[in-house]
């Protein structure tokens, strides 16, 4: 299992655009076959940060999220073009 968080941060005025990107970001990457979750989150007391809790079954899947036309199109030239700050966390999961 491959686990990480994913922090970015983005300006006020993005606030709707960027959660529709989410939106539509979080619904293609749930159907990828090997995406166990995919949950973006709004950081409750700083709104103009986001974290994305992902999960996905080995490297390869993840590989194959990274490479598939709605992450290039939604994140690579969408959220990325927009971001401000961004941060990656990778998780162990304790047994």
């Amino acid at each position: 299992m491959v686990s990480f968080i994913v922090r970015f941060k983005f300006a006020a005025e993005e606030r709707d655009e960027i959660a529709e990107i989410l939106r539509q970001l979080a619904e293609a990457s749930r159907k990828e076959p090997g995406c166990v979750s995919y949950i973006p989150h709004q950081v409750e007391d700083d709104p103009d940060t986001v974290v994305i809790y992902e999960q996905y079954k080995d490297a390869k899947a993840l590989a194959a999220h990274r490479a598939s036309d709605h992450f290039q199109k939604l994140a690579v030239g969408g959220l990325f073009q927009r971001m401000r700050d961004r941060a990656v966390e990778n998780l162990t999961a304790l047994n």
